[in-house]
């Protein structure tokens, strides 16, 4: 477990140093495109913060094969070096994108080759245990689809959700935190050493997102781009594919006793076809979501538009901040209840735990419905928000000249913002000043041409 947290450390460490130097990198290569309407940021903002994710991942890995325990999973396995070999090509085409704005079709075949560039060093689906039939071995030619299919649909999954500042390098965090402990408890709990490279993956994963995430949160002072998404997308179904397809259930030894406890003792070998799909449960869903809902309208599938999750979570009435937060609570739930039933699934706290749970997220859903305002004496104590809304008329008579002076104050700041110049990504003298310099956070949406 030490030399486990010690990759995380570095990692999260040589990915949060480098992001600084990448964001200045960005806006001298002119990676700020201009806003769009979809966009919910109101600044030029730079991209390209996949590339000091990819180095910490490169740093993790080398720092794990210097490591006494850890450099087993290296000689025993080709595994990382597959992991490495796909995530440098998709990071590439990442890079491309965030640059020069790939078309979808080219970006989708490059995910489908880094997939296989990966099944063909080894990380491929040998079999899957199905619940009510057993162990069924896989074709060359069925693993090799079934994995492909799975790192395209994780890495779009990631994303698609990656729409707001600090929510995909957040949902991806608290994933891989689930699968790591998952996958730790396999390889430490039976012995399994096959399990080693999945949580090797976690570990390294957490860092990399950990460490971008105080350049990433709200309001953001660089994104991480296709170059970041799609690769933290890849590393993630990398660990999920290594865990579901190449451990042996037999060597659990679970099947013993009698029926109703050998039910109860193989969930941990049904777990890994569920597991995957609960850590990215909440970005798969808004995969599909946005799909139907692109096609019902006569669209591609891959035309981007302002419907995703969390853009409906902006308009219900919930703060930036809150948006996340939220959808930050339900991929926990999810994934952490998946884990929590395959350590205990016949318990029934851990169900009603979770109903609870999920009531409490319906409630924060609908939280902007239901402002409550709180008693005249103790206005001073809360936030304007909750406070009673006096009549106009007693205000200004209870204001007095106040009132009109702020009038005047704010008739001048209307004024002055309407003679501002728009910003364009692109201009000279704009882009340094707003992404090195203090952040303004009051531009104006219509002049930065977004739609809020």
């Amino acid at each position: 477990m030490r030399e486990y947290l010690l990759t995380l450390c570095i990692t999260a460490a040589v990915t949060y140093l480098l992001t600084g130097p990448v964001r200045k990198f960005a806006i001298v290569a002119g990676a700020m495109p201009e806003i769009r309407a979809r966009d919910v940021h109101r600044e030029p903002t730079p991209r390209l913060g996949g590339i000091a994710m990819f180095f910490g991942l490169c740093a993790g890995l080398l720092v794990a094969d210097h490591l006494r325990n850890l450099n087993a999973v290296f000689s025993n396995s080709n595994e990382p070096r597959a992991l490495l070999s796909g995530a440098a090509l998709i990071w590439l085409i990442g890079v491309l994108d965030d640059k020069f704005e790939i078309d979808a079709l080219i970006k989708l075949g490059g995910q489908m080759i880094a997939a296989g560039v990966m099944v063909v060093q080894g990380l491929t689906i040998l079999w899957l245990p199905i619940p009510g039939v057993g162990l069924v071995a896989l074709t060359q030619w069925q693993g090799t689809l079934l994995t492909v299919a799975l790192v395209v649909i994780t890495i779009n999954a990631v994303n698609f959700v990656d729409g707001l500042d600090g929510l995909a390098a957040g949902m991806v965090c608290i994933a891989s935190a689930a699968f790591f402990l998952y996958a730790y408890r396999i390889w430490y709990s039976y012995g399994i050493e096959a399990a080693a490279p999945a949580t090797l993956f976690a570990a390294i994963l957490m860092g990399m997102c950990l460490g971008f995430l105080p350049h990433n949160m709200h309001p953001a002072r660089i994104f991480m781009g296709d170059s970041g998404s799609m690769l933290i997308g890849l590393v993630l179904a990398a660990g999920a594919i290594s865990i579901t397809g190449q451990i042996d259930p037999d060597a659990m030894n679970l099947f013993s006793g009698s029926e109703r406890n050998t039910v109860h003792q193989t969930v941990p070998v049904y777990i890994p076809l569920l597991l995957p799909l609960t850590i990215i449960a909440v970005p798969a869903a808004d995969l599909v979501l946005a799909i139907v809902r692109r096609t019902w309208r006569g669209q591609s599938p891959f035309a981007a538009d302002r419907g995703h999750l969390h853009h409906r979570l902006l308009e219900v009435g919930h703060s930036h901040s809150r948006a996340v937060l939220i959808m930050y609570f339900w991929s926990a739930l999810i994934a952490f209840g998946a884990l929590a039933f395959s350590v205990n699934s016949a318990s029934m706290w851990i169900v009603l735990g979770i109903a609870a749970l999920s009531a409490v997220g319906l409630v924060l859903l609908l939280l902007p419905r239901f402002t409550p305002r709180a008693p005249q004496w103790a206005e001073r104590l809360v936030p304007p928000r909750y406070r009673r809304r006096r009549g106009a008329s007693s205000a200004a008579a209870e204001a007095g000249q106040e009132v009109t002076h702020g009038t005047a104050e704010a008739e001048e700041a209307d004024e002055a913002r309407e003679h501002r110049a728009p910003v364009v990504a692109g201009v000279s003298g704009v882009n340094g000043a707003t992404a090195i310099g203090p952040r303004s956070r009051f531009l104006d949406g219509r002049n930065a041409g977004s739609s809020r």
